[in-house]
């Protein structure tokens, strides 16, 4: 090899490794940057896919219970929230159908494409600290509050 080509080879391979790193670090902040944090209150229903929860184990109450039903008593409970007279993590905790009641109604991070499109389109869309209105998913009605 001639005495010019072995650093042009070497210049290239490491110009290469740096533009896939940059790539990679660009993929992570846009993943970052799309990502939210969300809590919620779900209400499951008998059109709900899964008609067990944690404080439903046999799905009796929730193959009971009509979509209406479900919808009305989650509207009154945005309405609490909304009002001041309770907290959200307080009222999911208690009435959630969903496990993360446990943790106060937290979901955690998330990107899209990881949950079910309307919930994600409907928490994207939301402003840090604002609540949805009535969200229909698979899983039965939500109301979601954006935390990040």
């Amino acid at each position: 090899m001639t005495s010019w080509l072995v650093p042009t080879i070497l210049a290239l391979s490491w110009a290469r490794r740096e533009a896939e790193e940059e790539r990679k670090r660009r993929e992570r902040r846009k993943r970052m940057a799309e990502e939210v944090r969300a809590s919620h209150i779900l209400i499951k229903h008998e059109g709900s896919r899964r008609k067990a929860s944690w404080k439903d184990p046999d799905g009796r109450v929730i193959s009971s219970t009509t979509r209406e039903a479900a919808a009305a008593r989650l509207q009154s409970l945005r309405e609490e929230i909304l009002s001041g007279r309770a907290k959200f993590a307080d009222l999911a905790a208690v009435h959630s159908d969903c496990s993360s009641a446990k943790r106060g109604g937290d979901l955690g991070k998330f990107g899209r494409g990881q949950m079910q499109k309307p919930f994600e389109d409907a928490t994207f869309a939301l402003g840090v600290g604002e609540i949805s209105g009535l969200v229909d998913t698979d899983s039965g009605v939500h109301i979601i509050l954006r935390t990040a």
